[in-house]
C-alpha cells in the first residue's frame, strides 16, 4: 500500500516523464518485484519513488557526455546486482573518498591520525546515515517507506545540490522546459546529507 499523497506525487512525476518523451519505459514494477529489490538490497523505496516506478520503469535514454553509467536509469528489473549495489553505495563512497582527501565531519569523534583508522571510523558513522536510492545517474532520493516529497539530490562526493523540490519538479528540471518563474526553494530534509547542500 502506498501513501495517497506520495502515490499522487510519484504518478505525476511519471506523467511528466512521459510528456518529456525522453526515454523508453517498460511496464512498471509490481509488488513482488518491489519486495525482491528491497529484500535483496536492504532498503525501502519512498512512497513517491515507488509510485513513479510502479507507473512505468524507465530503462533507456541517452547518457550524458562523460557519464559514469552507460544507462543512467537504474534497471531495477533486469540490472546487474553488482552495478545496482555500486549505485546504491555511490553517496557513501563519495564521502569516503573525501575522507581520504582530508575531509572530516565535525560531529564525529576527533579524526584519527592514520588514514586507515579515519576510514574505519567514517565507515562506522556512515553506516548510520539515511540510505539514498538512485533515481537517474547520480541523482538520489532518500529511502524510507511512506516518506515522500523530499528534494532530489545530485551527489558527487561531498558536492551535493538539490535538483528538484520533489520528484515531479525534478523530472521537469532534468527533462523538460522549466518556467523561469517556477518556485525554487528546496528544503533539505535528509539528516547528515543536508549538511552538504549548497
Amino acid at each position: 500500500m502506498i501513501d495517497s499523497d506520495g502515490a499522487r506525487l510519484g504518478a505525476e512525476a511519471a506523467h511528466r516523464l512521459a510528456l518529456a518523451d525522453c526515454c523508453e519505459t517498460e511496464t512498471g514494477l509490481n509488488e513482488a518485484e518491489f519486495r525482491r529489490i528491497e529484500t535483496t538490497f536492504g532498503f525501502e523505496f519512498s512512497a513517491d519513488h515507488r509510485a513513479f516506478l510502479a507507473a512505468g520503469l524507465p530503462v533507456a535514454s541517452e547518457p550524458e557526455e562523460g557519464a559514469t553509467w552507460d544507462q543512467p536509469w537504474p534497471d531495477w528489473r533486469h540490472g546487474d546486482p553488482e552495478e545496482l549495489r555500486y549505485r546504491l553505495e555511490w553517496p557513501v563512497q563519495g564521502v569516503l573518498s573525501a575522507v581520504e582527501n582530508g575531509w572530516w565531519e565535525r560531529a564525529w569523534e576527533p579524526r584519527p591520525s592514520s588514514e586507515a583508522a579515519a576510514l574505519k571510523v567514517a565507515k562506522q558513522e556512515l553506516a548510520q546515515v539515511p540510505q539514498l536510492v538512485p533515481v537517474y545517474a547520480h541523482r538520489f532520493l532518500p529511502a524510507a517507506r511512506g516518506a515522500y516529497a523530499h528534494p532530489v539530490l545530485s551527489m558527487w562526493g561531498t558536492d551535493i545540490v538539490c535538483y528538484g523540490n520533489d520528484l515531479a519538479d525534478y523530472i521537469d528540471r532534468e527533462f523538460r522546459e522549466v518556467d523561469e518563474d517556477a518556485p525554487w526553494n528546496p528544503q533539505a530534509t535528509v539528516d547528515f546529507w543536508k549538511e552538504f547542500i549548497h
